[in-house]
């Protein structure tokens, strides 16, 4: 059990608003260029803008969260509140999202592979739900496209052709959104063409950019591996058994996509050299988390990089996103790749292996090989 005395709540209120402060702050940042101990002209005004971000951005991870939490407690099963974590690089002169996310502890034991399924399941639709009505009005209150004037003045001299001439210019480094499917498909069949704002300057439409990384946290957590929300998906429709074998198999697909482009042929030899070992070593620790002995380890994390390496020299166009192999350190080394079972063991019913199909759906249709390029 859990002791909830005035202590405990007082800790989820705190980290809540530290992390509205944070999320407010750096959204402040992306909406106005400005960042508040290095722009001397920044203002309450600027700060408040950036509530346009962090509200309906917490507004999501706060659905996510309470997803799983009354879930749990649907099922008797004993859970903290959410604890949010705030995260801001503004001091360092850095932006950033203003939060490492939020999460639930179990504390009860789950007792069956429905309880696993259903706490697993109810976080992902629910979150999934609010960014879809987060994104809807964004694509539909889009502002006329003379905004982007008020974040970069120096683009008015251009006019509304700015982009064939900013982006040109080899001094200016751009932070642009990849993109996914449902994304795509608001900016086709949803948005104003005539609004609809340069992938490089989405950052600073708040709805927008607060749906987007909705959808890009949404399918990392509905990612079917460990004790992910999709690994629990994976584990109620497939099994402990068939759930090692797809977590392991899009594991390595993950950490392979994940290192594409890290080390090529144009790198020189010494310092290739030097970077390899040091990357082969990040791969076994990050595979030591699998269950195999060592020396199966290190094949494995050879047999990757040698994978990764040919697949660059034979294709050189072809990169993958860096960032995401923090997550496959993460995945591998702390969250695990396998799937605890559950005492009760029965297959799920018709409707719940329905909700899952369509939940490992949401997960392709919100997923994006490379959620930001910086060029």
């Amino acid at each position: 059990m859990i002791e909830k005395n005035a202590r405990y709540y007082l800790k989820k209120i705190l980290l809540f608003v530290i992390t509205f402060i944070t999320t407010t702050l750096a959204g402040s940042e992306w909406i106005t260029n400005r960042i508040i101990f290095y722009s001397p002209d920044y203002s309450w005004t600027d700060f408040i803008a950036g509530m346009e971000y962090s509200i309906p951005f917490l507004f999501i991870l706060t659905v996510h969260e309470f997803g799983h939490f009354f879930t749990a407690k649907y099922h008797k099963v004993e859970v903290t509140l959410p604890n949010y974590i705030p995260m801001w690089l503004g001091f360092i002169g850095s932006v950033s999202f203003g939060t490492f996310g939020a999460l639930i502890r179990i504390v009860g034991p789950i007792r069956s592979r429905k309880q696993f399924f259903d706490i697993g399941i109810a976080g992902p639709i629910a979150g999934f739900i609010a960014a879809l009505g987060v994104l809807f009005y964004g694509f539909t209150n889009l502002p006329e496209p003379e905004y982007i004037f008020e974040i970069h003045p120096e683009y008015e001299q251009y006019g509304l052709d700015y982009a064939n001439h900013v982006y040109d210019d080899e001094e200016i480094v751009s932070l642009s959104l990849g993109n996914n499917l449902l994304f795509s498909w608001f900016e086709k069949y949803v948005a104003d063409p005539d609004r609809l704002p340069n992938h490089k300057e989405i950052i600073h439409y708040p709805y927008l950019f607060a749906g987007f990384l909705a959808l890009f946290f949404t399918a990392l957590n509905l990612i079917p591996i460990g004790q992910l929300d999709g690994g629990h998906v994976i584990y109620g429709l497939f099994g402990a058994k068939n759930h090692f074998y797809i977590a392991f198999g899009l594991y390595m697909i993950f950490t392979f996509m994940a290192g594409l482009g890290l080390i090529t042929a144009g790198i020189p030899i010494s310092s290739m050299l030097l970077y390899s070992v040091f990357y082969i070593g990040f791969l076994f620790m990050s595979f030591r988390g699998l269950g195999f002995d060592k020396s199966t380890t290190w094949m494995i994390a050879v047999g990757m990089f040698a994978a990764q390496y040919l697949t660059t020299y034979l294709f050189p166009s072809i990169t993958g996103f860096s960032g995401y192999l923090l997550f496959v350190f993460l995945l591998g080394r702390f969250i695990g790749v396998k799937h605890p079972i559950a005492s009760d063991d029965r297959s799920l019913s018709t409707g719940r292996k329905v909700l899952g199909w369509l939940c490992l759906i949401i997960f392709i249709i919100c997923f994006s090989f490379e959620p930001l390029i910086l060029d």
